[in-house]
C-alpha cells in the first residue's frame, strides 16, 4: 500500500512541476516565411471609410482575389462598394507582402495609383485563411479574412 501510494504522490508531484514550469513560459515561437503564404485567395471585406468631409464614415463591403507568389508579390482584383460613392468593379492592384516569424502577415498594396493600403494579418491553419484588419490610412477601418481556393 505504501509503495502505490508513494507512486501517485510522485506522479502528482511530477504533473504539479510540469504544470508549473510551462505556466510561466510562453508557447514556443513558430518559424513562419514567406512561401507559406502562396497561391489565390478569395476573400471579404468590410468595414467603414472616413469621407473626405471627416464628419462621417461611410459603410464598405466587397469581394477580392489576391494572388500571393510565395516570395513576397501579391496581385489582386477586387469589387467594393460603399454607402458613399456606389460601387466599384474590378480593381486591379499589385504589393508586396512579408510573412513575420510568429506567423503574422504585412501586406502592402496599392489598389489604383493614388491609393497605398497597409494591412496586418494572422495566418489561420497554416496559409489555408488569412484574418486581417487594415493600419493604413487611418480614415479606412477594414477586416477581411480570405481563404485559399
Amino acid at each position: 500500500m505504501r509503495i502505490a501510494h508513494t507512486k501517485h504522490l510522485l506522479v502528482a508531484a511530477a504533473l504539479a512541476a510540469s504544470t508549473a514550469a510551462t505556466a510561466g513560459n510562453p508557447e514556443p515561437r513558430r518559424f513562419c516565411s514567406d512561401s507559406l503564404v502562396r497561391g489565390t485567395y478569395a476573400g471579404q471585406l468590410q468595414g467603414k471609410v472616413r469621407l473626405p468631409d471627416g464628419t462621417t464614415a461611410a459603410e464598405i463591403i466587397g469581394v477580392v482575389i489576391r494572388l500571393y507568389d510565395g516570395q513576397g508579390g501579391v496581385v489582386q482584383w477586387d469589387s467594393v462598394k460603399n454607402s458613399a460613392s456606389g460601387y466599384v468593379p474590378n480593381r486591379y492592384g499589385t504589393g508586396t507582402y512579408r510573412v513575420n516569424d510568429d506567423c503574422t502577415l504585412d501586406v502592402e498594396f496599392q489598389p489604383s495609383p493614388t491609393t497605398k493600403i497597409v494591412e496586418r494579418a494572422v495566418i489561420v491553419d497554416e496559409g489555408r485563411e488569412l484574418r486581417s484588419i487594415t493600419v493604413d490610412p487611418p480614415t479606412l477601418w477594414v477586416t477581411s479574412v480570405q481563404q485559399r481556393i
